[in-house]
């Protein structure tokens, strides 16, 4: 267990309401998104996954797990879901029928991995914005391997990659989710595009901030048109070296982006940074609507001072990973105080129920402690 000092009182800034788009969340705590490994060969997601996030249903909104949007936007790590067939779609209706049954509210994360991407995974050549590859290892079926060099899209298959996540939004809408978020930060591939490193590209979709940016930009504007812009979120993560992504201009794409979709009226921008940055001070200037943040603390996640940035306005909302991984009553034990049960970090990325669907609430531990 991990000692849990700070208590949250009924009427706390993040136990309030929010709208974010078309969805009124009962409480400003969402749950992050995780990859949990846990699908099944085709991408569909598992059978537990309906019960382990109707588990977490009491979170203001739960973001699922990045979701692939064709069968190539895979291949990052093994058993990750995808909404691009049937079979996906019934899964994700089963899942949000479970979490709305449960008074919760849920988006799909969208996701094209991009250059991080091993062709042991995916079983497709790698790709992205330019030749440029990650430095790092990947886990695949045959163990430990380097990321490959990816090969640069054409200007073709990027709208493809466009149409592809209008296709997969429209799925999650049918299947009964409230909406969706679109994945352009930790070093995947639209995240890859905004970079000034990584992007080395000189037609429309490289160079300038403006041209950087247009690949999420028009990503969003597709989404939005599909499905409303009121149901649609954007994650960012300026200067995030995940996935060894590297950018020397940490504001300029992300300005030109801003500036670019803002107009639409999005549900909600999730920022992925430190709060206490310039960058996020400058961020939070062009975009005063609703921003949900996530600090990017795996551990010991700091309650207080997240109340402390929503009672003041510097967000909207909060999204925090690990403390709703581990404990699906998160909510209860932060109005009671009460200790948070310790992730099992070995359990992240296995299979099976342990460390996904068997952390006990306090109500189930009780007896263990009597």
């Amino acid at each position: 267990m991990t000692d849990q000092t700070f208590r949250l009182a009924p009427d706390a800034s993040l136990l309030t309401p929010v709208r974010v788009g078309a969805t009124e969340a009962a409480n400003r705590v969402f749950m992050a998104p995780l990859t949990r490994s846990r699908a099944q060969s085709d991408a569909t997601p598992s059978d537990l996954a309906a019960l382990y996030y109707s588990q977490r249903a009491a979170a203001g909104l739960i973001i699922s797990e990045a979701t692939a949007i064709c069968e190539q936007a895979n291949g990052a790590y093994m058993n990750t879901p995808g909404i691009y067939t049937d079979r996906h779609q019934q899964a994700w209706a089963d899942i949000a029928d479970a979490v709305h049954a449960g008074g919760g509210k849920m988006f799909v994360q969208l996701w094209h991995v991009g250059r991080m991407a091993h062709p042991d995974i995916s079983g497709f050549e790698t790709v992205g914005p330019s030749p440029v590859a990650a430095d790092m290892l990947t886990h695949t079926p045959a163990g430990k391997q380097p990321l490959p060099v990816p090969r640069a899209l054409t200007e073709h298959e990027i709208g493809t990659i466009i149409g592809q996540f209008r296709g997969a939004a429209r799925r999650a809408i049918d299947a009964g989710m409230d909406g969706v978020e679109i994945h352009s930060a930790n070093g995947y591939l639209l995240h890859e595009f905004l970079s000034d490193v990584v992007n080395l590209r000189t037609d429309a979709y490289g160079g300038s901030a403006e041209n950087r940016a247009r690949l999420t930009a028009e990503v969003v504007e597709a989404v939005a048109d599909e499905i409303g812009a009121d149901r649609v979120g954007l994650r960012i993560s300026p200067g995030n070296g995940a996935g060894d992504m590297r950018e020397n201009d940490q504001v300029g794409a992300y300005e030109a982006l801003l500036n670019r979709i803002r107009p639409l009226g999005l549900a909600y921008l999730h920022v992925l940074i430190d709060p206490s940055t310039q960058t996020f001070g400058a961020l939070r200037a062009l975009w005063p609507d609703t921003l949900v943040l996530n600090t990017g603390r795996d551990t010991d996640t700091d309650f207080c001072q997240l109340e402390s940035l929503v009672d003041w306005g510097a967000a909207s909302a909060v999204a925090v990973g690990r403390s709703w991984l581990a404990n699906p009553d998160l909510i209860d034990r932060l109005l009671l105080g009460a200790e948070l049960n310790e992730p099992d970090v070995p359990t992240f990325y296995a299979s099976g129920p342990a460390g996904y669907v068997d952390y006990p609430t306090l109500a189930e531990a009780e007896p263990q402690s009597a």
